[in-house]
């Protein structure tokens, strides 16, 4: 039941404005992706490694609302607010093959496991009542993809690579006691927790012409 880092999330007031601002500081193009009919959201991916991406989401104005608040807490003003002045990384999702026994052993607040689906891909992801991301982004969902399916294998490369995720939070200790409670391995990139006023999350990613870039919460 090892929990290994899957991909981060980082949202957006629109898709396509998401996606221009992220290809503007990476350097390269995203791809994939698709709308999320329980969530009424839409993506674009980028590959960042061996099973293991990113993904630009916002709200998909052509889709029907849900019955339910949409996850990564899209629909808080709080954050909606937040991503009326640029795109942010909103939270991390971990990759489990027993999505069931690794939440059952996990701290609680990660949500409930929800069946999830684009086009024909299914997947089953936790999800928190409120659609908040758990300890405020520090905490990961966890996921569980078909076995002998990942978004990411699908992918161009990108010649992006994540070389260290940072968790931000009051009490960095309980974020590492959560991680040892869920088994989570870091790598290929690192994976830390540090002391901060309020919990949020930055990603540094390399990109092909050899340049670290921070895109934070």
């Amino acid at each position: 039941m090892t929990l290994r880092l899957d991909h981060i999330a980082i949202g957006a007031a629109s898709l396509d404005d998401g996606v221009a601002w992220l290809e503007d500081r990476l350097g390269v193009p995203l791809s994939g992706g698709g709308a999320h009919p329980r969530m009424g959201t839409h993506n674009r991916l980028l590959k960042l490694g061996q099973r293991l991406y990113l993904e630009v989401i916002a709200i998909d104005p052509d889709a029907p609302a849900p019955d339910r608040p949409r996850w990564f807490g899209l629909d808080d003003p709080a954050v909606q607010a937040r991503l009326a002045e640029r795109p942010r990384l909103l939270a991390w999702i971990a990759r489990t093959n027993d999505i069931g026994a690794t939440l059952a052993q996990g701290p609680e607040g990660l949500g409930e496991v929800q069946p999830m689906s684009r086009g024909d891909l299914e997947w089953r992801i936790t999800v928190r009542p409120d659609g908040a991301p758990p300890a405020g982004g520090a905490l990961p969902l966890l996921i569980q993809w078909p076995q002998d399916r990942h978004p990411a294998d699908g992918l161009p490369e990108s010649g992006c690579r994540l070389e260290r995720l940072t968790l931000r939070h009051t009490a960095p200790e309980r974020i590492r006691d959560g991680l040892m409670r869920l088994e989570f391995v870091a790598g290929p990139a690192a994976v830390v927790a540090t002391p901060d006023e309020a919990p949020g999350l930055a990603a540094d990613i390399r990109t092909p012409r050899g340049r670290t870039v921070v895109i934070d919460s």
